[in-house]
This record gives structure tokens, C-alpha cells and sequence, in this order.
């Protein structure tokens, strides 16, 4: 971009991008997620894997992976640690010894339990503002915003 093509441009005003608003509206549910998982010893990739191995019913790491949306590695990790926490069990498959799966120990199955009030708050005090068809509009306009799993980066 030239320096005369940026003299052009009209002033960029933060607070009206919605990029801008979109992140200030997801730090906030999820500062306020994390000091709730926090007291309960999680942290969100853990409730992520909480959810994925006990609700989804996913056993595989790359499942999880693909399911949280972080790499195999960084699951991994969390995996490691979860399991030397006691919250869930790692295990080769019978015929296939490269193949893990994970399941829930009782200690996950309560971490679950205990954690899940918390995100139905959560996720409550956001829809508590909006109508059911915001809700709705609002849902269908972040997925179509993510289409293809990523926004396209332009360069300048």
C-alpha cells in the first residue's frame, strides 16, 4: 500500500469493528469461564476434553483434537496431564497398539459434573440479551463468519 493510497483511508475506528467487539465479547465469557474452571483445578483445553471424552462420547486424541480445535500435540499434552490428575484413562487398542483411547475416570466424570452449572451460567448470561431469534441470527452470522474454517487474511 502507498503512502498516497493511506492518506485516502478514513480514519480506523477500533471500537467499531467487529472484529474489535467480537473479541471483547469473547474474552469476557471466557475470563469469566476460566476462574470458574480454575476452582475446580481446570483449565479450558481440560473442559474441552472433559466435554469431548464425556459428552461427545470421542475416545481418540485426534477426535478430540479436531473436535476442541488445537493441534495433536497440544492435546497430547493435556491429555498427559489430565491423566496423571486422575481424570481420565489412557489405553493402546487390542489389535492396534498405536491406537489410544481415552475414557473418563469417576474423578473426570464429577470435574464434569461439577463444571457444567458453571458454563449454563456462562452461556446464560449471554442469551439473557438476546431474543431467541437473535440468538438464532446471531449463531447462523459467526458460522457463516467462519465458513472454510478460517477467514481469509488479504494482504495489504
Amino acid at each position: 500500500m502507498t503512502m498516497s493510497t493511506m492518506e485516502e483511508l478514513p480514519p480506523y475506528r477500533l471500537h467499531e469493528s467487529l472484529g474489535y467487539q467480537l473479541s471483547l465479547t469473547a474474552r469476557s465469557l471466557e475470563r469469566r469461564m476460566d476462574e470458574n474452571l480454575r476452582s475446580l483445578g481446570l483449565s479450558r483445553i481440560t473442559w474441552c476434553v472433559l466435554l469431548a471424552v464425556g459428552n461427545e462420547g470421542l475416545t481418540r486424541p485426534s477426535d478430540i483434537a479436531a473436535f476442541i480445535g488445537i493441534d495433536r500435540t497440544a492435546t497430547s499434552r493435556a491429555l498427559r496431564q489430565m491423566e496423571a490428575a486422575g481424570m481420565v484413562a489412557r489405553a493402546c487398542g487390542a489389535k492396534d497398539r498405536r491406537t489410544t483411547r481415552v475414557r473418563l475416570t469417576d474423578k473426570g466424570k464429577s470435574l464434569l459434573g461439577r463444571a457444567t452449572p458453571f458454563a449454563v451460567h456462562n452461556a446464560a448470561l449471554l442469551a439473557e440479551r438476546l431474543s431467541e431469534e437473535e440468538r438464532t441470527q446471531l449463531r447462523r452470522l459467526l458460522r457463516k463468519a467462519r465458513a472454510d474454517d478460517a477467514l481469509p487474511l488479504s494482504k495489504l
